[in-house]
Parts: structure tokens; C-alpha cells; sequence
């Protein structure tokens, strides 16, 4: 297929082909109260805010010994294998089962993006009853009624969010690198120099990239993108609309990419632009390495590295779980251990820590360092960036310096190299989310 797969999976009856239906915009699927009705699987073409992809309507994953259920569930895992992006059903009044967990537990061999969709919502003022679905380490539950509509188009937006966004002309896949910096550091010629030939201009003219440039390549049997982005000033330099645009690309490219790559010049260090610039990747969540480049200009000693390298740190704290290379376009200079790099840092924002070593970690750090407030138990939610969320018995109460310090011990447990964490706190009573 050439458009984007998304599949609905989740146990049966709880209300599969009633989703399917409203986002098709037609009586398409069969809707029955009697659990099993799907048993192959149904495909509709649809879009929303002008981005097509193919819907998937599936039966009822169930857990039995054979016979008819036993095909169900092998078409509902192919269709899993195939989307793109799985909307995992659950039941909001029936609450969590066990065959959630199955389910849930297919999806993460699966690993597949996945939106945890809370359907039969009828009270949208108290959302209090799906705090268990957390449980699943699935993320957020996004609540629903799929029989009257309600919330399904922020559901599509956030299909739209996840939906693989092709090079246009080609439809590849493979790791999206975004090369960012300020004008004339020197990021064309670091892709020519990762490419080994000359795919983008290169000019000692700042501003002479105009537009986001993905160059779509292959090496040791893996596939990258690398985009070539315009350079940023500061908002006050910008006069030009051209230039403005060429801004917002880089930034929109920022937004799409795995891992980013901020070029620094060697010969000018860290400046409050680079700061800004590394900040906008650092919010967004993104994996991201430092690039020093232009390194053979700088005047050395044996110390002279790892003196620069400290002082990058210093300038950029905030983002203090990147690695920092230093490198020269111009002459090559460990120019190839860039993707290789990238490839570690990409694997380390993917990664994904089961709930009960993780537990085993935070309960370490806990009783080493007491919290404000009582900690019950965490769990990983979301990857790109890993997401962990900590029920407590007082979420306001956990402050910045204790949540750094959770922070730095997920870190010396799991590494995550090169990429942000989002911590999450929410209130939990006598051990129970609410």
C-alpha cells in the first residue's frame, strides 16, 4: 500500500467498528453488540486535514485454544504488523482487564506508535476513572465516545501527528537527522561530507540554503535522511520574508526529524543563538548531538579537547546528555563516527524499560534520598522522548532539585544517552492512581 496504515485493535465489543465508522464519515463496518462480529479485516481509504492513510478495522483479539478466535487473532496481529500508527481500544466502562493486557502486550512486541483510545466516555468533566489504563505503560488514555463523536477529531489529530511524513518524491523511510545552527558554521558542508559527494550547494555566503533539503541515503544497510536546514539568526536580524520562512522550515524541520544535529563553530564557542537553537530541540523532546565543527582551526594542546568540551557543557547544562563531537567538514575529521553516533542516540530515545526494573531502580533512589512526598510506583509511558510517570501522594510537592535527582539515577541505570527524559507526576491515593 502506498498510503499510511492505521489499525484499530483491542479486545471485542468495545466499540472497534463503532470508531471505524466515524472516522470513514460513513456506515461502513457492521455494528452489533454481540462480540466477534469483525472477523476479517475491513480497509477504508480516508483523510483528515489533508493527509490521506488507509484505516484498518479488526476483530476482537481474544485469547483461546484454537479454531475461529485463533484466526482472529492472527488477522489482528497481521494488521498490527502492516499500520503504521495502532489506535488500541479500550473500554472505559467496563474498565481494565486482563485481556487489555494482552492486547497491550502484542503491541509492544509489535513496536509500532501507538495511541491508547478510551472509548464509551460519557462524562468528559471527570476523566478520574481512566488513570488505571496507565497501567498498560501505554501513555496517556485519550478519551472518546465513538458513538456520538465526541473527541474523535482530536483523535485524528493525533493520527496526523504520528503518520510517517515521506521525502517528497520518493516515499523512503529511514533515521530523519535535522542539521541545525546558525548561518555559515558550516552545516551544508558537514552533509557533503557525511555523503562523500556533492548533493547540496556549499557556500561561505551565510543564508545561501533557502529550504529545508532532505537528501535520503543508505549506508551498512541502513537508511538515513539527513536534512539540510537554513540558518538561524536572531529574530531581530530577520528582515527579509524569504528568510523568515526559511526559519520556520528549519524549525518544522527540527519537528520531524529523530535526532538532531546542532553545529556549533569551534572558532566562535557558545553563543546565546546556539543557545536558542539547541533549546527549541531540547523542548521539542528530540534526541540530539553537539557538533563542534571547524576544529582545525582551533589552536591545541593535549587539553585543549577536553577543556572545549567542559566549557560546551557549561554554556548548554540544559541539555548536558548530549554528546559532544568535534569534528572539521572541511578536512574530514571524525566526521565518520557522526552516524554511527546518530544511530546510538536514535536507539536510546526508543528505548523502553520494563515497569518492574524500573520500579526496582526509582524504589533504590527513594529510600537512598527520601522524596518531598510519597513515591508508589513509576512506569515508562512513551518513547522519542522516554516518558516515565511517578504516582505520588503529592505531585506539587516534588520539586525541581528532587526531580533532577530521579532524573540523573534513570540515567546512571539505563543510560538514555543523548536524549531528553519527560517526567511526569500525578496523584495517586494509598497506592491507586485517581
Amino acid at each position: 500500500m502506498t498510503k499510511p496504515v492505521v489499525a484499530i485493535i483491542g479486545r471485542p465489543n468495545v466499540g472497534k467498528s463503532t470508531l471505524f465508522n466515524r472516522l470513514v464519515g460513513g456506515q461502513v463496518a457492521i455494528v452489533e453488540d454481540i462480540p466477534g462480529i469483525t472477523r476479517d479485516r475491513l480497509y477504508r481509504d480516508t483523510e483528515w486535514r489533508g493527509y490521506e492513510f488507509t484505516l484498518v478495522d479488526t476483530g476482537g483479539i481474544t485469547e483461546g485454544p484454537g479454531g475461529l478466535e485463533a484466526a482472529v487473532r492472527r488477522q489482528a496481529e497481521q494488521a498490527v504488523q502492516e499500520a503504521d500508527v495502532v489506535l488500541f481500544l479500550v473500554d472505559a466502562q467496563e474498565g481494565l482487564t486482563t485481556g487489555d493486557f494482552a492486547v497491550a502486550e502484542i503491541l509492544r512486541r509489535a513496536g509500532r506508535p501507538v495511541i491508547l483510545v478510551a472509548n464509551k466516555v460519557e462524562d468528559f468533566t471527570d476523566l478520574s476513572p481512566l488513570a488505571e489504563f496507565y497501567r498498560l505503560g501505554l501513555g496517556e488514555p485519550l478519551p472518546v465516545s465513538a458513538a456520538h463523536g465526541m473527541n474523535t477529531g482530536d483523535l485524528l489529530d493525533r493520527v496526523v501527528e504520528l503518520l510517517p511524513r515521506r521525502v517528497e518524491g520518493e516515499g523512503r523511510g529511514g533515521t530523519r537527522v535535522a542539521i541545525v545552527g546558525r548561518p555559515n558554521v558550516g552545516k551544508s558542508s558537514l552533509v557533503n561530507r557525511i555523503l562523500g559527494e556533492e548533493r547540496v550547494i556549499v557556500s561561505e555566503i551565510p543564508g545561501t540554503t533557502r529550504d529545508a533539503v532532505d537528501t535520503h541515503f543508505k549506508k551498512d544497510d541502513k537508511e538515513y535522511i539527513l536534512i539540510d536546514t537554513a540558518g538561524i539568526r536572531r529574530k531581530a536580524r530577520i528582515t527579509d520574508a524569504t528568510e523568515r520562512f526559511s526559519v520556520q522550515r528549519a524549525l518544522r524541520a527540527v519537528d520531524r526529524a529523530d535526532v538532531v544535529l546542532v553545529v556549533l563553530d569551534a572558532t566562535e564557542g557558545v553563543t546565546k543563538q546556539d543557545k536558542r537553537i539547541a533549546g527549541y530541540g531540547h523542548d521539542k523532546g528530540k534526541a540530539s548531538i553537539i557538533i563542534v565543527n571547524k576544529w582545525d582551526l582551533v589552536p591545541k594542546n593535549d587539553k585543549t579537547l577536553d577543556l572545549y568540551r567542559k566549557a560546551v557543557l557549561y554554556e548548554l547544562g540544559f541539555m548536558d546528555y548530549a554528546p559532544v563531537l568535534f569534528v572539521s567538514a572541511l578536512t574530514g575529521q571524525r566526521v565518520h563516527q557522526v552516524l554511527p553516533l546518530v544511530d546510538e542516540v536514535a536507539a536510546e530515545a526508543r528505548k523502553r524499560v520494563p515497569t518492574s526494573t524500573l520500579n526496582t531502580v526509582v524504589q533504590e533512589a527513594v529510600f537512598l534520598m527520601p522524596p518531598p512526598a510519597k513515591i508508589y510506583y513509576a512506569t515508562q509511558v512513551g518513547v522519542q522522548p522516554p516518558t516515565v510517570v511517578f504516582f505520588t501522594s503529592d505531585p506539587e510537592a516534588i520539586n525541581s532539585s528532587y526531580e533532577r535527582y530521579l532524573e540523573n539515577r534513570l540515567r546512571q541505570a539505563f543510560g538514555f544517552k543523548g536524549t531528553p527524559l519527560k517526567l511526569i507526576f500525578r496523584e495517586s491515593k494509598g497506592g491507586r492512581a485517581r
